[in-house]
């Protein structure tokens, strides 16, 4: 019997979290009793992107797309749309395009996406190597092993431009031709999984989705460069996509696209799976080698460089997820294909995790170029709540706040440093006007502190002064002299640390100095958060006008701060309160205020 429909229901962890499992067995029950199991396939893919809006059901061949959809909503959907032909319209993104053949691509959140990385995923069951081969999986390898010599792989790969998404944008070609060049012996390849930044789910998604996309670039590096061995490293918080990985490899060894005489050409790679403990450092190449060798995860000085020698001494390729799951597009469509694509500087397309103060959260892929105005507002669908738009930190904590005025800057690698912020690997928060600039560079540096291996005294004693002036400044004891300080330990962090974590640990704080110095003089001067995040300046008062004498707010108090009789008015002593807030929630006639 052959199938004529397919039910795409998104497996990424968000939807999983989400009852997607149990979604995915309600279908499966629900077509058996209608007779349907023959004619209509079940596929549980990769993350669709669309995070805000799920568990998503896609239904193919007519493209329709089911949001927010829940286990008892699937008796609908099968009675109606797959027996009878009549789309359940309440459950689409827009009603009104529910007899749209092609609903998705009239979504404002896909409009300006353009896939390449996330080719495969929502698209395909990433658990089934068939799915992967059906859509040009393994093409480019075979091109490679059988049409391509080394050196012409490393000759496409530079030729592409292709930066790598990592966060430092290095050419991959250049390194990979580096590693080339070093003298015959034991390679390694290793793909960098380890994504620590607070917000960043890319290579997560990526992995989930579509984990033979990086096996096959993977192999095909190591063809170029001379290796025979790869590692993968992923942090052990990502289960679902170590799973899908361990699938893959299995499925990849008995296809013959891995291990000992790959395809019948000679050529030998294998890859293992080593996982990080959630060290943020060990996403620094020279720290995530030492990890693999077993030993504690610290950077060490370079040169020289991992391509001469990296993992056990020995030259060694690292990429990150994103970066590898492009390289076999590349092949395919060619260098020229690719180049066409986004901006001169950076060639191709970026992954984000769109998240924040954001109507659209979720993860995307749009062309170099596309500005932070496309992403916010049209793909976002504007700030959340109607706020006003305040930053937006790429970079996840080793980037820079970009304000309002930057809003039109094409996002590439050299716009961003131009501004002194950097791509990062694709955390892009949004935050709005009420967000404190003191309470973010805060939370940031408290990360970069906790997270800092200790080993350079610029990183380990300069990100705990920024630290510790930052709290004194939210507790509205800071002084101008600090900021001044605080500039001085920012730029010898960047000059003096070590690895990448201490260079870029201090961008919230300079970006903060440099963009929102107002907001920040406004805590030091006079004493005042205006998002009123910063707690210990606050100053909550009832207004005796307005206070009813109700005690709702005296009884809400944790701290027995609020005193007064019914049907009186109330006064908050300012010694006892412990500024929760609990006061001004539970007040129904907006008798207290805060300042």
């Amino acid at each position: 019997m052959a199938i004529e429909s397919h039910v795409l229901i998104c497996g990424g962890s968000a939807c999983s979290s989400s009852g997607s499992n149990n979604i995915t067995a309600a279908f499966k029950k629900e077509l058996e009793a209608a007779g349907l199991a023959g004619k209509v396939e079940v596929l549980q893919t990769g993350c669709l992107g669309f995070c805000e809006q799920g568990p998503i059901v896609k239904i193919m061949p007519q493209g329709t797309f089911y949001v927010h959809v829940k286990t008892e909503d699937v008796k609908e959907i099968v009675a109606e749309h797959l027996v009878k032909g009549r789309v359940v319209g309440r459950l689409c993104y827009d009603p009104s395009q529910a007899e749209n053949p092609h609903a998705e691509a009239n979504i404002p959140f896909y409009k300006k996406q353009f896939r390449i990385v996330l080719r495969n995923c929502g698209v395909i069951n990433p658990e089934k190597i068939e799915d992967y081969i059906a859509r040009d999986g393994y093409k480019a390898l075979e091109k490679v092993l059988f049409e391509m010599t080394p050196e012409q792989v490393v000759e496409e790969m530079k030729k592409s431009g292709l930066r790598g998404r990592g966060g430092a944008g290095f050419p991959t070609g250049v390194k990979w031709e580096s590693a080339a060049k070093q003298p015959k012996g034991q390679k390694y390849m290793i793909c960098n999984a380890d994504e620590g930044d607070p917000g960043a789910y890319m290579d997560r998604a990526t992995l989930e989705g579509d984990p033979h996309s990086v096996l096959e670039a993977m192999v095909i590096g190591g063809y170029a460069v001379g290796a025979d061995k790869g590692y993968i490293y992923i942090r052990a918080e990502y289960p679902l996509a170590i799973e899908r990985l361990q699938v893959a490899i299995g499925q990849a060894h008995e296809m013959g696209l891995l291990g000992e005489n790959i395809l019948g050409s000679g050529f030998n790679f294998d890859i293992e799976l080593r996982f990080g403990a959630g060290a943020f450092v060990c996403g620094e190449g020279t720290a995530l080698q030492h990890s693999i060798e077993g030993k504690r995860g610290m950077p060490r000085p370079k040169p020289p460089n991992s391509v001469v020698a990296g993992l056990w001494a020995r030259p060694t390729v690292i990429n990150n997820v994103e970066t590898l799951a492009t390289i076999p597009v590349i092949i395919n469509k060619g260098a020229d294909w690719f180049n066409k694509i986004g901006t001169p500087d950076t060639p191709g397309t970026k992954v984000f995790a769109l998240t924040g103060k954001v109507n659209n959260s979720g993860l995307i892929e749009v062309p170099m170029g596309t500005t932070l105005r496309e992403i916010i507002f049209d793909i976002g669908g504007g700030i959340r709540g109607g706020h006003k738009f305040k930053a937006a930190q790429t970079g996840g904590p080793s980037g820079g706040m970009i304000p309002e005025q930057f809003l039109d800057l094409p996002i590439d690698f050299g716009s961003l440093a131009k501004i002194d912020s950097i791509m990062g690997s694709g955390g892009l928060i949004v935050m709005d006007e009420t967000d404190c600039v003191v309470d973010i560079a805060k939370f940031y540096l408290d990360f970069t502190v906790e997270e800092s291996c200790g080993k350079c005294a610029p990183c380990r004693i300069g990100g705990r002064k920024l630290l510790n002036y930052l709290t004194k400044i939210s507790e509205g004891n800071g002084t101008m002299e600090d900021l001044e300080a605080m500039e001085r330990i920012a730029k010898a962090m960047c000059k003096a640390s070590l690895c990448g974590l201490g260079q870029s640990a201090a961008n919230p704080v300079l970006s903060m100095l440099k963009y929102f110095k107002d907001e920040v003089v406004e805590h030091v001067v006079d004493k005042k958060c205006r998002a009123g995040k910063c707690t210990k300046m606050l100053k909550y008062k009832i207004d005796p006008a307005k206070c009813k004498g109700c005690t709702m707010c005296a009884r809400q108090c944790p701290a027995s701060a609020i005193s007064g009789s019914v049907k009186n008015p109330h006064v908050i002593d300012t010694a006892k309160c412990v500024k929760c807030g609990a006061c001004m929630n539970t007040c129904k006639f907006g008798a207290i205020s805060r300042g």
